[in-house]
């Protein structure tokens, strides 16, 4: 790749895009701000690490960026096979997002199945990338690696990836460990089509590189529903409480002073409620006299606080 290796563009302090404007530093559309767009794809309902771990990080996204959040139902086909319970899952999302706060006033929000273009696109873009390029594709490889036999859509799909970023002259693409290799493929299929139809003809994307948590789910490990350790975001207060006393803990009494490095409960307030309240919740189990039993308490007033109305719009929407 040498030169054209993707950008990893940090995220800036947060500014306000009307205070951009209203200082006259450059103008909105044309010049400072870049579109960045961010898929969801519907394979199950969101859980709580689904929220902290990308709709929150992306949503912010909003106060830098004209930004572009797109539910991508025909990259779910690779794996859901049922079409009731697709249609449900887009339902889920959609109103997930709109919950958590996405302006459909403010920012651009759509279905890919809706955007025949993306498609056209796809067909394009496919005639420029040899088969190489896609069996190296890290789900297929790692489809392969388990004795698994994809099928042509998990082969393709990083073509389709690539359709979706490149039709809306997409500038940054908040990308994670797992997907900067579909970004490069992105970008080297970008090059090419500019190098064989004139430059110019699309953007070539950078890597929008943030800070997205790994969260833990009830036993330690990273949250998925596959797993069955997620706790979910729209369940009631009864569920949630449930879910959250039963987040696995050590069993100091309560009087002992307890070790809040490691904890699940600990780092899953840190996600939710922010580095200044966890360093308390810390310092009151260092101190003993603070159980654990206390600190999931603490876990589910924050979850509850930052949920708790999402919850109600959630729930009307769907």
């Amino acid at each position: 790749m040498g030169a054209d290796r993707a950008t990893e563009v940090p995220l800036p302090p947060h500014r306000p895009l009307a205070a951009v404007v209203e200082a006259g530093e450059a103008c909105y559309l044309a010049c400072i701000v870049k579109t960045a767009l961010t898929g969801i794809k519907p394979t199950n309902v969101p859980h709580l690490g689904n929220y902290l771990g990308a709709i929150r990080p992306a949503l912010a996204l909003s106060g830098q960026y004209r930004t572009a959040y797109f539910i991508a139902d025909y990259h779910a086909l690779t794996t859901v096979r049922d079409a009731a319970a697709l249609r449900s899952y887009v339902y889920d999302v959609a109103a997930t997002w709109l919950a958590s706060g996405l302006d459909p006033e403010e920012t651009l929000f759509y279905r890919q199945s809706d955007i025949p273009e993306v498609f056209e696109l796809t067909w394009v873009l496919s005639c420029l990338l040899a088969t190489g390029q896609l069996e190296r594709g890290h789900a297929y490889k790692d489809a392969l690696a388990k004795g698994e036999a994809p099928n042509a859509g998990v082969f393709n799909y990083p073509v389709l990836m690539a359709a979706d970023i490149l039709l809306y002259d997409t500038d940054l693409v908040p990308v994670g460990s797992d997907q900067r290799q579909h970004l490069e493929l992105c970008r080297d299929v970008a090059i090419r089509l500019n190098h064989i139809y004139g430059e110019g003809t699309l953007v070539v994307p950078d890597a929008l590189i943030g800070d997205a948590p790994l969260v833990p789910g009830i036993d330690g490990e990273k949250m998925s529903k596959s797993r069955g350790n997620s706790i979910p975001l729209f369940a009631s207060e009864k569920e949630l409480k449930k879910v959250v006393m039963g987040i696995a803990t050590s069993s100091e009494p309560l009087e002992a002073p307890k070790d809040p490095e490691g904890s699940t409960v600990v780092a899953l307030f840190r996600y939710v409620a922010g580095e200044e309240r966890a360093r308390e919740l810390e310092s009151k189990l260092r101190a003993g006299g603070y159980g654990w039993g206390h600190a999931k308490l603490d876990l589910l007033s924050a979850i509850e606080e930052e949920i708790g109305p999402k919850r109600e719009i959630f729930h009307r929407l769907r």
